[in-house]
């Protein structure tokens, strides 16, 4: 009677044990970009600059008639990372706020950029920033291989899932997380370990390490969004200039917390 009591105990104890064990392997890694968007989209962000902060509202009583976007118009507002950062916390730059001329043209206008500083933490602002910089396509590598990899990544469609830069989340349901992993967040080294099998990725859409797994195959089979096979697209250079690229995105270079904004 005692042994079966044990063996029962024991066996509640490895069930928790798995449980604990399975909820820390699907918890969500989300990477700052994505965070920031999802904030964005949750704090009504969205309303004024359009989806995906891309296309701005018409702001009536503006010259420029619409607010701007976080893309293409984002130079004329901001200079680095620091301003945006400034234009979320107090609504604007301490640049601009000694402007006459600009505080006029803000106030002829039917829409005002709100302040968020008592509604966000300092973490939350962080990645709003991220999110902005993205895309707005800052920083962007200095290095001409990984900066032809940008190019080529957008090109082949890659960005299309794994979002602009390579560095957002989007949902995949039936998939291991739930979404597809961005290339600078901390789920890439589980999935890619080096050059090697990052090729093995887009010219044959699974490495061969995911492919002699059963469990890692289930969850790629039952994932709605796959992995495409490029082999048959890919010219020459391609996968070098894209391992550049993806090897920038993982360096401190591309942090865009000190970051100037990228000019267009």
């Amino acid at each position: 009677m005692r042994g079966t009591a044990f063996a029962l105990v024991a066996l509640v104890a490895l069930a928790a044990l798995a449980a604990a064990a399975w909820t820390f392997l699907t918890r969500p890694s989300l990477p700052p970009a994505e965070r920031g968007r999802r904030l964005a989209e949750a704090h009504g962000c969205f309303t004024c600059h359009g989806p995906g902060g891309r296309k701005g509202a018409e702001n009536p009583g503006r010259r420029d008639h619409t607010v701007p976007t976080f893309a293409g118009d984002l130079m004329m507002y901001a200079h680095d990372a620091a301003d945006v950062r400034a234009w979320i916390l107090d609504g604007s730059t301490p640049r601009k706020r000694e402007s006459r001329r600009w505080l006029a043209e803000r106030d002829s206008g039917a829409v005002r950029m709100p302040a968020f500083r008592h509604a966000l933490r300092n973490e939350q602002v962080r990645d709003l920033v991220a999110y902005v910089m993205l895309v707005s396509d800052s920083p962007e590598p200095s290095d001409s291989l990984a900066l032809a990899g940008r190019e080529r990544v957008h090109e082949l469609g890659c960005t299309g899932c794994h979002g602009a830069g390579g560095r957002l989340a989007a949902p995949n349901p039936g998939s291991l997380k739930g979404y597809v992993p961005s290339w600078d967040g901390r789920d890439f080294p589980d999935l890619v370990r080096d050059e090697r099998e990052f090729r093995e990725w887009v010219t044959h859409g699974v490495s061969k390490r995911f492919h002699d797994q059963p469990l890692a195959r289930f969850f790629l089979e039952r994932a709605r969004l796959r992995m495409p096979t490029y082999e048959r697209h890919l010219r020459e250079g391609d996968l070098a200039a894209m391992w550049a690229y993806v090897r920038w995105l993982r360096s401190p270079d591309a942090s865009p917390d000190s970051a100037a904004v990228t000019s267009f």
